[in-house]
């Protein structure tokens, strides 16, 4: 599989690489949304990470008239629970297995490697990490959803993956009602996720970004 392309910041410079992170992007945005982030995260030195911030492709979007835009998938009604393409969706998660397997290749424990997405990236990142084949060191899930809750083949090898879930309480975009949805659902299939709310819209705020920092210190310290 072609991989896709992405930025790849390491962090700090002067460190060895120990470590990644995979983060996906939003409907519309593409891999430089979050890579601003990384600084302000001031995370330990001793955490030689490789941020890598992949680029969706290109796609008509249903709910936007068909126009072409970046895109992890479809989303073809904007619903309570959303309408989306299933099967593009799941072309996703396999592209950032890909991503995945050539960190591995790098040398990174498959154990020290996050999968974080936001927003339609979060729902990819959902599918990818919990369909993975070799243990996670965890995912980060940043105002989303689990849009595939009904039908994805969850590897039993993630069964105590950590997950941490932020969301945003006035989201116009993504309901935070979708949010604790997730969180009710990973509960019931045996997950303990961290769960945090922030006044916010559908961003990321000071107080999320302190909050990420420290789980990303904890899960790969």
């Amino acid at each position: 599989m072609e991989l896709l392309p992405a930025i790849e910041i390491e962090w700090p410079k002067d460190v060895a690489v120990n470590a990644s992170v995979i983060w996906l992007h939003g409907l519309g945005a593409d891999g430089n949304d979050f890579a601003p982030i990384i600084p302000q995260l001031s995370l330990p030195d001793k955490l030689g990470i490789r941020f890598i911030f992949p680029h969706a492709p290109s796609i008509p979007v249903s709910i936007n008239n068909g126009y072409v835009m970046p895109a992890w998938y479809d989303i073809k009604q904007m619903d309570v629970d959303r309408h989306v393409d299933v099967e593009q969706l799941m072309q996703s998660a396999a592209s950032v297995h890909a991503l995945i397997e050539r960190e591995i290749e790098r040398g990174v424990d498959s154990s020290r490697i996050i999968i974080a997405g936001f927003s339609q990236g979060g729902a990819v990142s959902y599918e990818a990490a919990l369909s993975y084949s070799k243990p996670l060191a965890g995912i980060m899930a940043l105002s989303t959803y689990f849009a595939t809750a009904a039908s994805i083949e969850i590897n039993p090898i993630q069964n105590t993956i950590p997950i941490m879930i932020c969301h945003g309480s006035l989201d116009p975009v993504v309901s935070e009602s979708l949010g604790r949805k997730s969180l009710a659902t990973l509960q019931n299939l045996g997950f303990v996720p961290e769960y945090n709310s922030y006044p916010m819209e559908h961003s990321l705020c000071p107080e999320e970004i302190i909050e990420i920092s420290s789980w990303i210190s904890r899960v790969l310290g």
